[in-house]
């Protein structure tokens, strides 16, 4: 989280009663180079989490830590519970009819699910940018101002919608059209527009669900340019279907698979492998994860 974003201008924690100290930025790596993980302290950790909806079991035990300042990529066929799990990390799923987890899921050590947590509050800390781009229909800086509005940030908005579009490396080709409408943006404009969104905030985390699905090669390129920039100061999660994506772009690399239920044809994920991405794609643990990234199946 940014260093330079005192504690009151943020809006009141609801979540614990000590917030967790920000992390720290750092030099930024490229894939591969990782830092040691004793430096790296875990910001989730994931331990026997099944996910249920309603009595289906559409992921079972997935253990991980993820830490601060990298990209993790969860990747894997269709079907295989990626998003779900993804979805857990900001409680998401607490938005569909019957959806429960098992397991534990901590953030800084603390109970993500508990009792006590607010989950409007953790949605503020762990943003997340959706596959399609979802810009609302109102102008650009009514875009970005949004959450902080919303959240009573303190501080002068247009500051605050301008270092969110900086950091979105979008503010050089909005900043004289700010009162236009969002929706006569391009494709990649508006899905860097929908990550300024989500920094305006002040989160984190950013968790992106397939963010360059829709994009062309171009835009790709873009996004994938900013993830590198943004992980010195946000730790970031993606689902990808694209193998050569997550390669290029993440620290960390998650491979989910499907098991089919013989008796009922239900599909329930599991996660297969877990392993620093250089790792993985070179030397993976599992015959199953060597057979996905080498295309002999999925």
């Amino acid at each position: 989280m940014s260093t330079d974003v005192s504690p009151d201008t943020r809006a009141p924690v609801r979540v614990w009663q000590e917030p967790p100290a920000p992390a720290q930025p750092h030099q930024a790596k490229g894939p591969g180079d990782q830092q040691p993980e004793a430096d790296a302290a875990p910001v989730f950790d994931l331990q026997s989490v099944d996910v249920y909806y309603s009595k289906f079991r559409a992921v079972r035990d997935v253990n991980l830590q993820i830490r601060a300042n990298q990209i993790t990529a969860f990747i894997g066929p269709s079907g295989c519970g990626k998003t779900t799990v993804l979805r857990c990390l900001n409680r998401m799923n607490d938005l569909i009819h019957g959806a429960r987890i098992a397991g534990t899921i901590r953030y800084h050590g603390l109970d993500l699910y508990g009792p006590t947590v607010d989950p409007v509050e953790v949605r503020r800390r762990i943003g997340m940018v959706f596959q399609k781009p979802n810009p609302f229909p109102k102008s650009i800086y009514d875009n970005v101002a949004y959450g902080p509005r919303i959240g009573n940030m303190k501080g002068n908005m247009d500051d605050i919608v301008e270092q969110a579009l900086r950091k979105a490396a979008l503010w050089d080709e909005v900043k004289k059209r700010l009162k236009t409408s969002a929706q006569e943006l391009s494709g990649g404009q508006q899905q860097r527009l929908c990550i300024a969104r989500t920094i305006a905030t002040r989160p984190e985390v950013i968790l992106m669900d397939e963010p360059c699905s829709a994009l062309d090669p171009i835009a790709t390129t873009r996004i994938e340019d900013l993830m590198q920039d943004l992980k010195t100061e946000f730790t970031i999660v993606i689902v990808t279907h694209n193998m050569q994506q997550a390669a290029r772009v993440s620290d960390k690399t998650a491979f989910f698979t499907a098991e089919v239920n013989p008796e009922s044809d239900t599909r329930t994920g599991v996660l297969v492998e877990f392993d620093d991405t250089q790792t993985i794609f070179t030397t993976p643990s599992s015959e199953r994860t060597e057979a996905y990234i080498t295309g002999r199946f999925g």
